[in-house]
């Protein structure tokens, strides 16, 4: 976003890119790529999640501070619990699932405390406040779209049904940047050296191989614990932070770190203690 890029321009050149190189790949190793009944889903899903929610954050990033749209993401895994209905009975029984879910949420806020105390005594929270919930409706669509891409079982490979979403947002994003009039004023020649690394960074990184291995997990792991890389993404931007960008870390913080890697240690051991039981009764 400092890098000159507005935002809505920036989803539709990140996510276009990523899904057309995607693409490419796929179709240099042989792949099917035009299935019809592959792609609707596929579409459906990357809009959900590349656009709505995703969007929803790049947009807010203008007027929230980092920390605040941090802690509002964070939301996403409880958001999972409450929308997975099929797996109510078996998420709500496992108290370690719940409590690594409150625990997580409660060291996102504690990580980010002392930006968030300082934002309330300002005198223009009251106008945040739309965003706020702006941001909520932003995680409840991530995670309904990642349960419905849950039961969608493809014929296609992973990575052309992720190529397929990431095409779908970004040409959603293109009309959108036009709504809001971001061409008027835009130029390339105003983005700096930092915008073009970060857009660089999204599209390889953040975009071909975060979320595609993300796609890929949720077709093999339980929901609930995949949802919890929403509560190690703040952890790593910090880290990244003290020794890429200098900033300091406080002891605050640091209990912070601790109590969310305790939450994810939480759920995923609880899974991993089904599952070993579960081999136990098969052996």
């Amino acid at each position: 976003m400092e890098g000159g890029f507005p935002p809505f321009v920036m989803g539709a050149i990140r996510f276009t890119t990523a899904g057309l190189l995607l693409m490419g790949w796929c179709a240099i190793k042989g792949e099917k790529l035009f299935v019809a009944k592959d792609i609707l889903p596929a579409a459906i899903t990357g809009i959900l999640l590349l656009f709505v929610a995703i969007g929803i954050v790049i947009w807010s990033e203008k007027t929230l501070p980092s920390a605040m749209v941090a802690i509002l993401v964070s939301s996403a895994p409880i958001w999972f619990v409450v929308l997975d209905k099929p797996n109510w009975a078996v998420n709500f029984k496992s108290k370690a699932t719940i409590a690594g879910l409150i625990i997580g949420f409660a060291g996102v806020i504690l990580l980010f405390s002392e930006q968030i105390g300082d934002l309330f005594k300002a005198s223009n929270t009251q106008s945040k406040l739309p965003w706020m919930l702006l941001l909520v409706l932003g995680s409840i669509s991530w995670s309904g779209g990642s349960l419905y891409s849950k039961t969608k079982h493809p014929t296609i490979s992973a990575s052309a049904y992720t190529a397929w979403q990431m095409l779908a947002a970004g040409m959603v994003y293109i009309p959108v940047s036009y709504i809001h009039h971001e061409y008027d004023h835009f130029s390339l020649s105003q983005v700096n050296l930092n915008g073009w690394m970060a857009l660089v960074y999204l599209i390889l990184f953040g975009s071909i191989a975060a979320f595609s291995a993300y796609v890929l997990l949720l077709q093999a792991r339980p929901a609930t614990q995949v949802s919890t890389y929403a509560y190690v993404n703040p952890v790593i931007a910090v880290i990244l932070g003290v020794f890429f960008a200098g900033e300091r870390i406080s002891f605050i913080q640091i209990g912070g770190l601790f109590v969310i890697l305790l939450s994810v240690l939480l759920i995923n051991l609880a899974k991993y203690r089904k599952e070993q039981r579960a081999g136990l009764v098969s052996g």
